[in-house]
């Protein structure tokens, strides 16, 4: 795991010296060693965390033998070794034991669809000289970053923004389209980033810039699409056994590491499969590290410790409080843009511990996703069906609206009255108003006349609108996990674990997102993800005899922060200061009266809040730091 960074010109010119300040913005991604290789048209930089074969051999950027191709390379490539067999088998030659150099390889012998024959996680830029071409490629659900600008007749990339803005005269002008997209969803999806002019490469594609007589010409192609049909024709008994198979493979895959490995320990379903996985594969006690709150209603360190019982793993522990926010302004810097996910802060904590023993943990990201682990999924089943009911969108709407709110965001008449009064939308419109933060007619009464003209007609729902007009043919459950897959998954929870793990030096790895794991699951029919009200049936199905009946059978509570508290406690001069501030609320971007009576709102309990505030706090938050600054 590494952080990389790269620039191509069209006139030669020695460019390391500004590889060098882009390279040293990421020294956390990689603080084992570093390296710079130049050749006057394309310098690419690396910084590297040192995971297989630590030797002097696994040093990048990395060369062919003959010098044509370099290459400088952020990730694991977890079929490296019997994609060495093909390739010498073919007749190529290797001079390390890394998978860094397979890929060059694969792409001495396939070109540019190497990258579909790759099964891991990977960022990665490649120069070829002979044909004076670059190609930047990101895997397939997006768990490694790549990000790029043009700076006049230069092309530049890094992991992360930090990267990027540490080149010289790169400008940092607010892309407000981006501010929009991210006060509805929390982050920012790509193309756009928070800076006008820079811009994320999706998850699944690769681009290209072949410098030619004429001018550059570059491409962006999508390279893979996870496919929910045809539906396999199986039995439960066989899908159980297939799962059980794939998952087992997946997880044997990721234990390859010649440094110390861990796991992230939630107690939820999709991570105590994961640590009870590795235990069977393992010689030694696993590593395990959890997270808890001193609030009751968010803990779940009693499930944790049952599974780590239950395996008799080495475990950890460690208890947020509300003055883990001091390194809130740490986070801000690492994430580059505005980002509203609170639970990076639990999230940069477990990595911070887990650093401390390990170089490399597993945790259970994406099982959610797969196996239909969001009550979000039924309820736009339940949805659907209402709208097919004549009268019922309006009956849903009256009994919504008569529901009695509450400031407690786990409340179940709450979460039900929120249900209601969305479920008469379409269906774009409904999830946004489920998963989203600030939607059209919130932002009616937030926006002032003058940023919602500097918009241009710009409109973050046309986004999600494009994603569910993809999933017309699936069952409704589907489609919203399908959509998560294009959304939720790589722009907020892929971000939360590359930026809270890599700040500490640590990689993550997630064997539910293997995309072999991935295909099965989106194949197998609808019912043995989501039957009647229980989710995630096949999987609980599968691994059953694992796993603590407690764990299985028990209510997913989700990895939320209590901030809606905090900030009518000890966060509250943080909240009032960032957010009622003179220099805050002149910023054009919101109209004071809105801001402060969402404030008070919240303070006095009058209403909850919690994730709205989070996300103009973060936004704030990232203006003193990236633009006042």
């Amino acid at each position: 795991m590494c952080g990389i960074a790269g620039a191509i010109r069209e006139t030669a010119e020695s460019l390391e010296q500004r590889i060098l300040p882009m390279i040293e913005a990421q020294r956390h991604r990689g603080p084992d060693d570093w390296g710079v290789w130049d050749d006057g048209v394309c310098a690419l930089g690396h910084r590297r965390l040192s995971i297989i074969d630590l030797s002097e051999a696994g040093r990048q950027p990395l060369s062919s033998e003959d010098g044509r191709i370099q290459i400088t390379f952020n990730g694991e490539i977890y079929n490296f070794q019997s994609l060495r067999r093909e390739l010498e088998e073919l007749g190529y030659g290797f001079r390390t034991r890394t998978d860094t150099e397979v890929i060059v390889r694969a792409y001495e012998r396939w070109g540019t669809d190497s990258v579909k024959r790759l099964r891991g996680m990977f960022a990665f830029g490649i120069w070829d000289q002979r044909r004076r071409l670059l190609m930047l490629a990101r895997d397939r659900v997006g768990k490694k970053p790549l990000f790029y600008t043009r700076l006049g007749d230069r092309f530049l990339f890094a992991s992360e923004l930090q990267g990027l803005l540490a080149a010289e005269h790169v400008p940092r002008r607010v892309n407000l389209s981006a501010i929009d997209a991210y006060l509805s969803w929390g982050y920012i999806p790509a193309p756009l980033t928070a800076f006008e002019g820079i811009f994320k490469l999706p998850p699944a594609h690769y681009l290209t810039i072949e410098l030619t007589p004429m001018g550059p010409v570059t491409r962006v192609e999508r390279y893979w699409s996870l496919d929910y049909t045809p539906k396999l024709r199986i039995t439960e008994d066989e899908a159980a056994e297939r799962l059980r198979e794939k998952l087992t493979e997946a997880v044997r895959l990721r234990l390859i590491s010649d440094v110390p490995l861990g796991a992230f320990l939630s107690g939820g379903i999709d991570s105590s499969i994961i640590v009870g996985l590795m235990a069977a594969l393992s010689d030694a006690p696993v590593k395990t590290f959890s997270i808890g709150f001193e609030e009751a209603a968010y803990n779940e360190l009693e499930h944790a410790r049952r599974v780590a019982e239950r395996f008799g793993t080495d475990h950890h522990e460690f208890v947020v409080r509300p003055d883990a926010l001091a390194i809130l302004p740490k986070l801000v810097r690492h994430y580059g843009e505005p980002y509203a996910d609170s639970s990076a802060i639990p999230t940069f904590y477990v990595s911070q511990m887990t650093r401390a023993h390990v170089t490399v943990a597993l945790n259970g990201d994406g099982g959610d996703e797969s196996f239909a682990g969001y009550e979000r999924y039924l309820g736009n089943r339940i949805a659907e069906r209402l709208r097919s009911v004549p009268g019922s969108r309006l009956s849903a709407q009256a009994i919504g609206r008569i529901l009695p709110d509450s400031v407690d965001p786990k409340n179940r008449l709450r979460q039900a009255k929120r249900f209601l009064t969305a479920a008469a939308r379409p269906v774009a419109s409904r999830y946004g108003q489920w998963v989203g933060y600030f939607g059209r007619e919130a932002k009616q009464n937030l926006y002032t006349d003058r940023f919602r003209a500097s918009l241009d007609g710009h409109n973050p729902d046309e986004w999600m609108e494009s994603l569910f007009s993809e999933t017309q043919d699936l069952d409704p459950v589907e489609a919203a996990m399908a959509v998560d897959v294009r959304s939720y998954l790589p722009y907020d929870l892929l971000v939360k674990v590359d930026i809270t793990s890599m700040s500490n030096s640590l990689e993550a790895r997630s064997p539910f997102l293997d995309h072999e794991v991935m295909e099965f699951a989106a194949r197998l029919p609808v019912e043995f993800k989501l039957r009647g009200r229980q989710s995630k049936y096949l999987l609980k199905r599968a691994f059953s005899d694992l796993l603590p009946a407690e764990n299985v059978s028990r209510r997913k509570m989700g990895f939320g922060v209590p901030v809606g508290e905090w900030f009518r406690g000890a966060l509250r001069p943080l909240l009032e200061d960032a957010l009622l501030s003179e220099r805050s609320l002149k910023r054009g971007y919101f109209q004071p009266v809105t801001i402060r009576r969402l404030v008070a709102d919240h303070l006095e309990r009058r209403a909850d809040h919690s994730s709205s505030l989070w996300n103009l706090l973060m936004l704030e938050l990232w203006h003193r730091e990236f633009i006042e600054k």
